[in-house]
């Protein structure tokens, strides 16, 4: 499977972004997916995640202005970004936990979407 990240861009702080990622090729399952990024100089930390059953998770310094949501039908899922703070700039890559087969697991990335936040 791979999975294909969009709607990365410059905008102003206070401004909004949508980012996407779609999973496409053939898998067992896709379970657990989410997004993390890598700023400037930073480790890459985990921004949210999703379970199939929409069962949220943010980091704390995107609670409140971040929403991550899925398409189970089109396996895609969904970073809803408000409030954007020069901070938050960086490359946001999706992840999604998928089996191949019933029996391993793999954790796959996307390729990365830049977002960048002027202030």
């Amino acid at each position: 499977v791979q999975l294909q990240a969009s709607g990365g861009g410059l905008v102003q702080a206070g401004g909004f972004l949508r980012l996407s990622c779609a999973a496409s090729g053939v898998v067992f399952k896709l379970d657990d997916m989410g997004w993390y990024r890598q700023g400037p100089g930073k480790e890459r930390e985990l921004v949210a995640s999703i379970t199939t059953g929409g069962v949220t998770d943010y980091a704390g310094s995107v609670k409140g202005r971040f929403t991550i949501s899925r398409d189970n039908a089109k396996r895609t899922v969904f970073l809803q970004m408000n409030n954007l703070k020069p901070e938050d700039r960086a490359v946001y890559y999706c992840n999604a936990e998928t089996y191949p087969d019933p029996w391993q697991r793999r954790d796959v990335w996307g390729q990365g979407t830049l977002v960048t936040v002027s202030s």
